[in-house]
């Protein structure tokens, strides 16, 4: 009989993509799940609050002169702009070209404009320039570390929703945290390698402290009178080491004098 396959929950559904969403998070932990939630949430209104006021300024505009909206619906049909103006607007518009006192704001206005197109084209050639490089930087990582596409696709999608996060002035405690370890990284490699060199000498000289204590041969004196308690054991010296000067030398040995006449 074969087995039912495995149905996630809603709640598991959800946390797997919030996790590939934010994978240097830990969903497992509730209160950091519910507390990204809140974090997206204010974002969200915060998006929305901006699309309303937006579309609030072109309403006001649109109710304030009709013809507006009528202009900009030409023009985003390919409509000339400058003929949309004159047949909304009439010989008025081309007066106030013509005017004399308007001439200097004219000029400005049209600097403006070429500043903006220059400074425009050139944020585009920096972008086209960068994101070929970045895209080959890409390539060579992905090749050396061995990453799969959706390994790639993952680590962009998060370094994005940091710049989006950036861009509305949120950074996450996760981002911070992150970015502090990245930049620690080799100070804290190198502090935890002398560390460990440290104590490993440390260990090697107590090693050689609790030898030579042990086996050095020399006095103790830690004792009374530098006396460490204990007497020093002397080699066996045969009958001498006997000798308490009670008995002769020779009644200590166990041996027999032979008398000599």
């Amino acid at each position: 009989m074969a087995e039912n396959p495995t149905v996630k929950s809603n709640r598991d559904k959800f946390r797997e993509r919030m996790s590939k969403k934010y994978p240097d998070h830990n969903f497992d932990d509730e209160e950091a799940l519910y507390g990204q939630i809140g974090d997206d949430y204010d974002g969200y209104e915060k998006e929305i609050n901006g699309y309303k006021e937006r579309e609030k300024a072109f309403s006001d505009l649109f109710t304030s002169d009709p013809r507006s909206a009528s202009f900009l619906t030409n023009w985003r049909k390919g409509g000339n702009p400058a003929i949309e103006l004159v047949r909304l607007f009439g010989d008025d518009f081309v007066e106030e070209l013509k005017d004399p006192d308007k001439q200097e704001e004219l000029a400005k206005a049209s600097q403006e404009y070429a500043e903006r197109v220059a400074k425009e084209k050139d944020f585009d050639e920096q972008y086209q320039k960068n994101i070929e490089e970045t895209l080959s930087t890409i390539k060579a990582i992905q090749d050396e570390k061995g990453w799969s596409d959706e390994q790639v696709d993952e680590i962009m999608e998060f370094l994005v929703n940091i710049m989006k996060d950036g861009i509305l002035g949120k950074f996450s405690r996760e981002s911070i945290e992150m970015a502090s370890k990245a930049i620690n990284h080799d100070a804290n490699v190198e502090e935890a390698a002398h560390e460990g060199e440290v104590r490993g000498r440390n260990a090697k000289i107590d090693e050689k402290l609790r030898k030579k204590s042990h086996n050095d041969g020399t006095a103790n004196l830690s004792g009374k009178n530098g006396g460490g308690g204990s007497k020093r054991q002397l080699p066996d010296l045969g009958a001498i080491s006997r000798y308490d000067g009670a008995q002769s030398i020779w009644e200590r040995g166990g041996e027999k004098r032979t008398a000599y006449k």
